[in-house]
């Protein structure tokens, strides 16, 4: 049995995120039929990261098992002239049996746009949140850095969600500017849901001096979703890269 290993990049506005939803149309969904259109079986996919609805990816990795004997290469060509536009692979290997998409992970990196400027582009829209006022990237950044190391990060997590644990370990965070457009950057072990979307929200509220670097150490700390920002929206949230 062949275990593929396939890197994919996706545009994800017009899909309800990645993982399979009844009546919804996701990135597994169609990518799961159009792999088992070529194989000619059915076939399970295992995903590195479960991006949200309007989450895009520049290097999502997954897995699935065959054992057609089908060159790589040729799956490459035949999965990229079947998958819509807004879906293409970038990469292909094999590896061993235990090698699986999501557990063999070492660290995830994502990475969120803002667009800082006067006027929004029709170019940036499904790619960035737009923010016409002034951000301190100074300030944002100097934040972001608190956020290193391991903490409890329930005060980024989506409302109401359950974990065993929510302590995460953050291996690098930051935040640059080039040109009109600000990036967020974080990388970690594991991130929870809407984790990287609600810091940015809150980073942006330092970054407009509403809120002090002071204030956002006491929201990390409170454990309390309720004091941190708003969550930003998801266009602008990019999965980067997957390390193993």
């Amino acid at each position: 049995m062949r275990n593929i290993v396939l890197t994919i990049a996706y545009d994800g506005t017009q899909y309800h995120g990645w993982q399979c939803q009844p009546n919804a149309l996701t990135v597994q969904e169609v990518f799961s039929k159009t792999v088992e259109k070529i194989l000619d079986h059915p076939v399970k996919i295992y995903a590195g990261g479960r991006t949200d609805t309007g989450v895009h990816a520049m290097g999502q990795v997954i897995n699935f098992y065959t054992e057609k004997q089908i060159e790589l290469a040729s799956l490459a060509k035949g999965l990229n002239s079947l998958l819509p536009r807004d879906i293409r692979v970038k990469d292909t290997r094999e590896e061993g049996s235990s090698f699986h998409a999501r557990y063999s992970a070492k660290a995830k990196t994502y990475v969120y746009c803002i667009l800082n400027a006067q006027y929004n582009s029709p170019f940036l829209e499904r790619y960035s949140w737009h923010i016409s006022y002034a951000l301190d990237i100074s300030a944002m950044d100097y934040a972001a850095r608190i956020l290193l190391g391991k903490h409890d990060f329930s005060a980024f997590k989506k409302k109401d969600e359950m974990y065993k644990s929510s302590v995460r370990e953050i291996v690098r965070a930051g935040v640059k500017r080039k040109g009109d457009i600000i990036y967020f950057i974080i990388e970690a072990e594991g991130f929870l849901r809407y984790m990287v979307r609600n810091i940015l929200g809150t980073l942006v509220l330092a970054g407009a001096g509403k809120i002090t670097i002071e204030e956002f150490t006491a929201i990390l700390e409170s454990k309390e979703r309720e004091k941190a920002g708003p969550t930003a929206p998801s266009r602008g949230l990019f999965l980067r890269k997957i390390k193993y």
